[in-house]
């Protein structure tokens, strides 16, 4: 099977990590990146080889176009790849009504030009989404929580570093609309020698149901492998879904994760284009097709 020819369309955070992601694949070839004419034609290693060109038309073979540019530009370089019989992948980040005219117009262009799109295929719109609808299915009768966290609101907390066995923590804490404070705190366990007995995660979190600090606050734990790469990373999310009597009481589900928007939305770019040569004309939300 021919290996389908990939544009990607803009060279920010997610144009970079949609290139980066191309040289990982067996079954897609990154062809080249679009950038203005005032931009550098020359991309940084490891993309130091990949041709950079000012028009899609200069590159060759062009099966699907990855469009990577500001929210506001999208729909105008859509129609473009479009009209030129493209098949697009875009992830812009809208909301509400303004997201559903954007929809609608990318779905008219692709009608019109007899060519598949799919729309969405990010982080969020994307496969958040698709979380929040699979966690309201298993629990149909309960109340979501979302909480989007920056990785620069975490801090350093010495009274879970210095429990026994902990090797360092980051801690942030968030409240919700009743003025509840709800705490995080993110641990890494110190590896002992071989034969030594070790500090397990439920013995950090009964320390700190102990402790009078964290005395009648509602605080989670979650166990990391490394401190240093979670204070770096830029993105946090808690998911929760909690059942009533109706459902369950005790049913909960929860997400939480620490992640790199950027190069999830690149994945999931990567993933609908693989969707592309199945697809009727039109529009098409991104799903986790099987």
């Amino acid at each position: 099977m021919a290996k389908l020819n990939i544009a990607v369309i803009g060279f920010g955070r997610v144009g970079r990590a949609c290139a980066l992601a191309l040289r990982n694949t067996d079954d897609l070839t990154l062809a080249g990146v679009v950038r203005r004419p005032t931009s550098p034609m020359k991309l940084p290693e490891p993309l130091g080889q990949v041709p950079v060109v000012t028009h899609v038309r200069e590159l060759k073979q062009v099966a699907v176009a990855l469009v990577c540019v500001p929210a506001d530009a999208v729909l105008g370089v859509a129609r473009e790849m479009l009209q030129a019989r493209i098949p697009i992948i875009e992830c812009a980040i809208f909301e509400g009504h303004v997201l559903e005219k954007h929809y609608d117009a990318i779905g008219d262009a692709a009608r019109h030009h007899n060519v598949p799109a799919i729309v969405g295929a990010g982080w969020n719109p994307g496969i958040l989404p698709l979380f929040e609808r699979a966690f309201t299915i298993l629990i149909p009768d309960g109340r979501t929580k979302r909480t989007n966290r920056p990785g620069a609101s975490l801090h350093h907390t010495e009274a879970v570093e210095s429990i026994p066995g902990v090797k360092g923590a980051l801690a942030t804490e968030t409240r919700d609309a009743q003025g509840q404070l709800t705490r995080y705190v993110y641990v890494e366990l110190a590896k002992h020698a071989k034969g030594a007995k070790e500090t397990s995660l439920a013995a950090v979190e009964a320390a700190l149901a102990a402790d009078p600090l964290f005395v009648g606050e509602q605080t989670c734990v979650f166990q990391v492998d490394n401190i240093a790469a979670l204070e770096e990373e830029g993105r946090g999310i808690l998911l929760e879904r909690t059942g009533t009597e109706q459902t369950g009481a005790h049913a909960t589900l929860l997400l939480e994760g620490r992640f790199d928007m950027p190069a999830f939305s690149a994945r999931v770019m990567v993933d609908a284009a693989r969707r592309i040569p199945n697809l009727k004309p039109g529009a098409h939300r991104y799903a986790l097709w099987g």
